[in-house]
């Protein structure tokens, strides 16, 4: 499963951006997908994540700010940031809990990440 990020850019603070992330691949279904982040010399970070079903959980950092949804039919997260500061800015990379199968019907649980995409927010 491959997983294919877009959306990042520079903004002002106070600003917005979308973020996207498409998940394609033959034969499989993708569970949990998230976002999370890292910063120069920081450890990458969760932000936000979603179950199938829509169940969301954040960060506190950007609670109220932010906000994930998912569009199950094309396998595809998104993260809104709103009311952005210069501390949001990191790398954002995407990532999903899937389950493919080979040809001969074989299950392969993975957790597939993007490519990572820059955000900058500068002050």
């Amino acid at each position: 499963v491959q997983l294919q990020a877009s959306g990042g850019g520079l903004v002002q603070a106070g600003g917005s951006l979308r973020l996207s992330c498409a998940a394609s691949g033959r034969r499989f279904t993708i569970n949990t997908m998230g976002w999370y982040r890292q910063a120069p010399g920081r450890q990458r970070e969760l932000v936000a994540d979603i179950t199938k079903d829509g169940r969301t959980n954040y960060a506190d950092s950007v609670k109220g700010r932010f906000t994930i949804s998912r569009d199950n039919g094309k396998n595809t997260v998104y993260l809104q940031m709103n009311r952005l500061k210069p501390e949001d800015t990191a790398v954002y990379y995407c990532n999903g809990d899937s389950l493919s199968w080979t040809d001969e019907g074989s299950p392969i649980a993975a957790r597939d990440w993007g490519q990572g995409t820059l955000v900058t927010v500068s002050s």
